[in-house]
């Protein structure tokens, strides 16, 4: 494929990913959201579930790549969708430190604006002992926060002078761990929604069949090296 064609993709890619948070916003603006019964419930579900959804999304590039040669260009996209998962995931994390845990955001901007920076901090103390409780008791935020920090050390050496500068192969072990992100991602949502309900089951369904085709293709490359080495030795 062409540069020019990627760089239109990528241009129709961003607009894509970025089509539910203007939708968010435009929900917001329009006082539609007022009308929820729980506005901040709405906003930290819609924000987890595109988060796992453009996570997945990002782990199903590698495996449909490798289906035929023709659609190798593929993977040029894997990176920029998995910056948009973690966009997300920061704003689902963002909900629940802002909105859900009582931080006095309006307070707060207010006082920025008339030049007290320091409420940031200060409100920051009020709710922080909450927020570490809440870390400390519920087992669903602490695999939630597990996988942000995965999706953050991911983001953050997404660049290529980083990837140069750590070397090839220990920067393919760190991205590895994006399947565990996924794991965790997963059981966050498991363990948040009440029991009985299954609504995860579609999400939990597409990541095992990713993680079979990534065992598969594992096993098979192995299986042809041992193959290899079996012939050499022979001839």
């Amino acid at each position: 494929m062409s540069k020019r064609n990627i760089l239109i993709l990528k241009a129709v890619l961003h607009l894509l990913c970025l089509a539910p948070f203007f939708w968010l916003i435009r929900f917001y603006t329009s006082g539609a959201l007022e009308l929820d019964p729980d506005p901040v419930a709405y906003i930290t579900h819609f924000t987890g579930n595109w988060a796992l959804w453009i996570l997945l999304a990002s782990l199903a590039i590698t495996p449909l790549r490798r289906l035929s040669p023709r659609i190798s260009w593929l993977i040029r996209f894997r990176r920029l969708i998995g910056l948009y998962a973690f966009f997300y995931a920061s704003l689902h994390l963002a909900t629940y430190i802002f909105l859900f845990s009582g931080y006095d955001l309006p307070t707060v901007l207010t006082a920025v604006r008339g030049g007290h920076p320091g409420v940031v901090v200060s409100e920051w103390k009020v709710v922080w002992p909450t927020i570490w409780d809440d870390v400390l008791k519920r087992r669903f935020i602490q695999v939630g926060f597990l996988a942000w920090l995965i999706l953050l050390a991911l983001a953050a050496t997404s660049p290529a002078f980083i990837m140069r500068a750590m070397g090839g192969k220990n920067w393919q072990r760190l991205h590895r761990l994006v399947y565990l992100a996924g794991a965790a991602a997963v059981i966050h949502y498991w363990w948040l929604v009440k029991t009985g309900v299954r609504t995860p089951w579609k999400v939990t369904a597409v990541l095992i069949v990713l993680l079979m085709a990534r065992l598969a293709y594992t096993a098979g490359k192995r299986l042809s090296k041992s193959r290899f080495v079996l012939q050499t030795t022979r001839n």
